[in-house]
């Protein structure tokens, strides 16, 4: 069957390729051993000459398709064929550890910006220095500076972002870093997370790994724990998966499962959670008690324009800063009663996190004022509900502080 012709959406609902068998939907293959053909087979499995499943910390028919599946949307592109390949995790963290590991060597450096995802930092900052990796931060934004770092310090072999960032919702120009990156011969990473594939193809624009965590967006109903590492490198990919393998952090078959009923409705979900976020923005924007937007869709965001250049629209995440303090913040909480106050994103109804107190409550207080992340700002997932409900919701928290 020739599919490198199908659409995007097409892509997210048909379950076409799953191995040997016609079933309409992805079936769950809920066992942690497979029987060997004979006693031939197990020996070619061992040696490596057999791509036949034998253990589910290995490989599994359920996972493995979504895995497939993810990377074909992630390398889609009308005008030519990329080939990629993906790894499902059981975690957007495992995923992000596995790649970073599958990228770098001890005595060497990774190179990333100060207003990343706290737990993401957490690993960067403190568990890779135990593996002698170094870690620096840098204004990635600043072309020019990237490439006197790059050409200044040889052991710097990894380049990690996010774009839009959490919370803060920056945009770093991808095509730019991977450019200078291939130069220098330096890996770039880039979590994918806030915009799904739907709304941003890195891989396309010269990446070499895309990262999600598959918790959210993905996902889109809060079901599941699952994360995704997609690569257009095929020596890469043999090595982020036997990251997998030797570490463990693989995906059950369900979550997969999970995971790929979400995925049926991304196009739909991200068209719904960016026409709301749009409204609600410009509505907080005009709110007297709020003193500053962060959603790409405003022309009032520095990064608009780059966003524009490479995303086909601005998703469904943004935060905003409260007229106040952290105490202010904390009480402009207490107060939401329609959306959920939790700390994850990307589910249908909309969610609400201090940042300050939650996601990035481990990241010195000075590196996250310095990133954007003031004692005041809210982050917001967009959901798919009725807006107006939403509006009215945060509009009367605001009247109460």
């Amino acid at each position: 069957m020739n599919t490198k012709k199908r659409s995007f959406e097409s892509i997210c609902i048909k379950d076409e390729m799953i191995e040997n068998h016609h079933a309409h939907v992805l079936p769950i293959y809920a066992t942690s051993t497979f029987v060997y053909e004979d006693i031939e087979k197990a020996m070619d499995y061992f040696k490596g000459k057999s791509d036949t499943h034998a253990y589910s910390r290995m490989s599994n028919p359920t996972p493995d398709f979504v895995a497939k599946k993810i990377a074909r949307l992630e390398g889609f592109d009308e005008t030519k064929s990329l080939e990629t390949f993906g790894v499902l995790f059981g975690s957007g963290m495992a995923a992000i550890s596995s790649a970073i590991l599958a990228c770098i060597e001890a005595g060497q450096k990774v190179i990333t910006t100060n207003n990343i995802y706290g737990t993401s930092n957490q690993f960067l900052a403190s568990t890779l220095q135990t593996l002698s990796v170094g870690l620096v931060y840098s204004d990635l934004k600043d072309m020019q500076l990237l490439e006197q770092q790059l050409l200044a310090d040889k052991s710097i072999k990894v380049i990690y972002i996010e774009t839009p960032t959490n919370p803060t919702l920056e945009c770093y120009d991808l095509k730019s870093i991977a450019t200078i990156a291939k130069k220098y011969q330096v890996y770039t990473i880039v979590d994918n997370t806030f915009s799904t594939p739907y709304l941003q193809r890195p891989l396309t624009l010269g990446f070499d790994i895309v990262v999600h965590s598959g918790t959210k967006f993905l996902n889109g109903h809060g079901t599941g724990i699952s994360g995704v590492a997609v690569t257009t490198d095929e020596e890469l990919y043999k090595k982020i998966n036997q990251n997998k393998k030797v570490f463990g952090g693989i995906c059950s078959p369900f979550e997969a499962y999970l995971l790929n009923n979400g995925i049926r409705t991304l196009s739909l979900r991200m068209k719904q959670h960016q026409a709301n976020a749009q409204q609600l923005a410009e509505f907080l924007e005009q709110h007297p008690k709020i003193t500053k937007v962060n959603y790409l869709g405003l022309k009032s965001h520095a990064d608009h324009e780059l966003a524009k250049q490479q995303m086909f629209g601005f998703g469904g995440m943004l935060s905003f800063e409260i007229d106040g303090n952290f105490d202010t913040a904390i009480h402009f909480m207490k107060q939401i009663q329609f959306c959920t106050v939790t700390a994850t994103l990307g589910t249908t109804d909309t969610l609400l996190t201090h940042s300050a107190s939650t996601s990035h409550s481990n990241v010195p207080s000075e590196q996250r004022k310095a990133a954007g992340i003031s004692d005041s700002l809210i982050r917001c997932s967009v959901g798919i509900e009725a807006i107006q409900d939403v509006i009215d919701d945060i509009q009367n928290a605001l009247s109460k502080i």
